[in-house]
């Protein structure tokens, strides 16, 4: 007999074994299912069980739900891929954030060169067409040599690698299709729906290049993304998301707004222009008055620092392949990654006392990853950038407020200043990690402890702490939904050990330091781009790299805009005029697509009588002002520099 439980319900059958759809519809549970959980163990609808236990469907709108709808959504995709371009090979298809996609081998389809976005249409269309067939999926368990065999006949080089590299007795494989649609199969651990039909709302998106398994010496795919949903109209929604970041794209708005440049000589190092370089200054001077507010020293360390210190830290073992190297009087050293060993070095340079912690240091440090060329992307995936960074370091009792101090900075910074929406994750101890487990232990307890103090709603993401500490990071929502990974809140109480860091303490003897590491922005490059994208390029006035546009009618107004342009800098204004033998018209359309806050149109009334026609970005004509009171309109506007 098997008794399943769900919620205090209970149904038993006289059978040594039921398929999950069979439990589920026991409990009245089936009808919205894609899977089931047993046990805390993912199954298909399919899946035999021989034992009872605690049950729960698997909706289409849940996490695991959308998970496993998009992962079917690309074997659909892979199936109408291979009936229509016989010969193709298929490398991965997972599902990520929002949507899916496939690496596809087409080298060996006869009249293919490539497949493009010009491709997309039929595609979908013939996955429409296998989907209305509702072709059943099943899983297959097939011993791991078989499988090996199975898919060297077929000429799956990819399954074939992945598979010979499984220490496994058994892999599972999925299969779908009849005779009239052809029948597509899979390796893959699955769950999966019951059947095509399942998956409904569905579109695929864009065409990119990825090399097999991310590594440049592998041949290149074709990787086509794609997207579903549980409901008709959270596709739409989505792709109407999609159309407005393609609008708001930073890397277009840089461009167009002569923020920044990306050249082929310098691959994921950015180029900053005058007006990118005011936009990033004013965010540093806030930056630097704010951390002086709340007790930070800031600092700077050495770019290049020798091999033996990335060996004591951890990192030549645990992140050599992110890094860039070089030789000086023929000894080894490395650009810095991270900003904590140089650090750490200025800690060590003298003595402490209980009394002197907490220690707060404050670096704008420049670091250098190595970031494989298919990753990077504009401002938000770069080889060199700027670290807001700070290292803390503070006694086992200091540890709550400190994080808790940490955790007031970013949100008067994410909410207040710039006003986004975000949400907290705690991340905890992974595979590569350094350390006993109890330190991982007592440094996770702390920074629940922290965060339950403060009532901060947080989701645990297991094994996904760096290798040195568990950590909170902090996942900014934009206006339009997405989410961004800003700052976080590491724990250390392994580069501690491996320094030799001490305090005095009142005892008199020598105690371990704690060591916090934290950013808020994160990187500043990307934080422009994130910026960029928020406000679709018009900048509140305070970091708006123009804040205040002079348009001269003629050139008999012209020496009047000069005058004004002058004043206004005088004030801390950052002003443009606009002088080019252009029609008005052109001008003042042109100022508009540049997003500056104020526009003032200067002719024969103003120069005349000395006031200024006033503009607002968003309100549009504020009519006739003197001098003075336009000054007063600017001291009023939002400028948490000026405030601290």
């Amino acid at each position: 007999m098997l008794k399943f439980e769900h919620e205090g319900k209970f149904c038993e059958f006289q059978a040594d074994s039921v398929k999950v759809l069979e439990a589920l519809g026991g409990l009245g549970l089936l009808e919205k299912a894609l899977a089931g959980k047993l046990n805390g163990e993912l199954l298909d609808l399919g899946s035999e069980v021989s034992a009872g236990g605690r049950i729960e469907p698997v909706i289409a709108d849940s996490e695991e739900g959308l998970d496993i709808l998009r992962h079917s959504c690309a074997h659909l995709m892979a199936h109408a891929v291979e009936k229509l371009y016989p010969g193709a090979k298929f490398g991965i298809g997972p599902s990520i954030k929002d949507g899916f996609y496939y690496d596809i081998d087409v080298s060996q389809v006869r009249g293919l060169d490539a497949l493009s976005e010009e491709h997309l249409n039929a595609i979908e269309e013939e996955m429409r067409g296998l989907a209305g067939a509702a072709m059943k999926i099943e899983r297959i368990d097939m011993a791991r040599d078989d499988a090996l065999e199975f898919f060297k006949k077929r000429g799956d080089r990819y399954k074939v690698e992945m598979i010979s590299e499984l220490d496994v007795p058994a892999v599972s494989i999925y299969k779908q299709g009849d005779s009239d649609n052809g029948v597509y199969v899979d390796l893959c651990r699955g769950p999966h729906v019951l059947d095509t039909s399942r998956i409904s709302n569905f579109k695929l998106l864009s065409v990119a290049g990825a090399y097999w398994r991310g590594d440049e010496k592998n041949v290149m795919l074709t990787r086509i993304y794609g997207t579903a949903f549980a409901a008709p109209d959270e596709l739409k929604e989505h792709l109407r998301r999609l159309e407005e970041a393609k609008l708001r794209d930073h890397r277009k708005l840089g461009r167009e707004l002569d923020l920044f440049s990306l050249h082929d000589e310098g691959q994921g190092f950015p180029f900053f222009h005058p007006k990118g370089m005011a936009i990033i200054n004013r965010l540093l001077d806030f930056w630097r008055k704010e951390h002086t507010r709340r007790g930070y020293d800031e600092i700077r360390t050495p770019l290049i620092l020798d091999r033996s210190l990335w060996l004591q830290s951890g990192h030549w073992d645990h992140y050599k392949e992110n890094m860039y190297f070089t030789e000086i009087d023929e000894k080894p050293f490395a650009v810095k990654p991270m900003n904590c060993p140089g650090g750490i070095m200025i800690y060590k340079t003298r003595i402490h006392s209980y009394r002197d912690l907490p220690l707060r240091m404050a670096e704008l440090g420049i670091v250098h990853r190595h970031e494989r060329s298919g990753v990077l992307h504009g401002l938000m995936r770069v080889r060199c950038f700027t670290q807001d960074d700070a290292h803390l370091y503070c006694t086992p009792e200091q540890i709550k407020k400190e994080v808790v101090g940490i955790m007031d900075l970013c949100n008067y910074i994410y909410k207040e200043v710039f006003g986004f929406s975000y949400r907290v994750e705690l991340s905890t101890r992974p595979e590569n990690s350094m350390g006993a487990a109890e330190q991982w232990d007592a440094a996770e307890a702390s920074l629940k402890e922290a965060l339950d103090s403060t009532g901060t709603p947080y989701r645990v993401n297991e094994g996904d702490g760096a290798f040195y500490g568990p950590k909170i990071d902090f996942h900014l929502e934009d206006c339009i939904g997405r989410t961004w990974q800003c700052g976080t809140i590491q724990l250390d109480f392994q580069m501690p050990e491996r320094f030799d860091l001490a305090y005095i303490g009142p005892d008199g003897r020598e105690h371990r330091p704690v060591m916090l590491h934290r950013t808020v922005l994160g990187s500043i490059e990307r934080f422009l781009g994130i910026l960029i994208e928020h406000y679709a390029g018009a900048f509140p006035f305070w970091i708006a790299p123009v804040q205040v546009k002079l348009i001269p009618i003629a050139e008999a107004h012209r020496e009047y805009a000069l005058k004004l342009a002058d004043e206004f800098r005088s004030w801390g204004l950052r002003v443009e005029t606009d002088s080019r033998d252009e029609k008005l018209g052109k001008r003042i359309r042109d100022a508009q697509l540049e997003k500056a806050p104020y526009m003032i149109v200067i002719g024969d009334k103003e120069v005349e009588s000395g006031v200024v026609s006033v503009r607002e970005r968003s309100k549009g004509d504020l009519g006739g002002m003197s001098v003075s009171e336009f000054k007063a309109l600017c001291d009023g506007e939002f400028d948490p520099v000026n405030m601290l």
